[in-house]
């Protein structure tokens, strides 16, 4: 689904730095083009300050639809244009690009991702893999001297690899929702995120649709 004209639009600036990236903006799309988005001027959501935008600045945004559903897509500035109101002028995405998220219903993939862990308890820390990854939480093996537990509270960074050579860095604090010891005496744990970003749940999003359409294609 395509965002249309008076729809409201929370941005983030992730190209500025990691704080300014914690930042949330709004803005309403005032017109659209077949290539183009025209929006109003961003303002930012707390101290109600107007945000200057330049060319080529990369935005993350996203936009909520019936139900609560949220749309992401990923863009850059392409120009401005003043008319009753000064309006900055962003690509418009492909429906390809849109990435369609219903907060209970997260899509998970398989994926061996490397994770850093550590134990919010005593500062134990250790570097695994994933076993699946999702916009809710993943899923990963603990070595057989780290015990994870049930309840655990965990501060994690997960790698992420994309398709066009791109790396991610996502922080993120989970919740361990159920361990299950293997047969090895290894510990399969899987975490629920508590404290996470939409920016930074939005770079899980985007690479599990990019593992989903690799497993269509083949």
């Amino acid at each position: 689904m395509y965002p249309k004209v008076n729809d409201v639009l929370f941005i983030q600036l992730p190209s500025e730095g990691e704080k300014e990236a914690h930042f949330e903006y709004r803005s309403r799309i005032a017109e659209t083009e077949e290539n183009d988005i025209y929006m109003e001027v961003p303002i930012h959501e707390g101290s109600g300050h107007l945000k200057k935008l330049h060319m080529g600045d990369e935005l993350s945004i996203y936009f909520i639809t019936e139900g609560g559903v949220k749309h992401f897509f990923n863009t850059y500035v392409t120009g401005f244009k003043e008319d009753v109101i000064r309006m900055v002028k962003i690509r418009r995405p492909s429906l390809e690009e849109i990435f369609q998220v219903q907060r209970r219903n997260f899509l998970r993939v398989q994926a061996k991702l490397e994770l850093a862990v550590k134990f919010q308890h005593d500062f134990t820390r250790f570097v695994t893999y994933t076993e699946n990854v999702g916009g809710g939480g993943v899923s990963f093996l603990g070595d057989v001297k780290h015990a994870v537990q049930e309840g655990q509270v965990l501060s994690c960074w997960l790698l992420i690899h994309y398709k066009n050579g791109e790396m991610e860095h996502v922080p993120f604090e989970g919740v361990v929702v159920r361990s299950i010891t293997l047969e090895s005496g290894r510990k399969k744990a899987m975490v629920e995120f508590t404290q996470i970003t939409d920016m930074e749940r939005q770079k899980i999003i985007k690479y599990c649709f990019e593992r989903q359409l690799d497993f269509r294609g083949r």
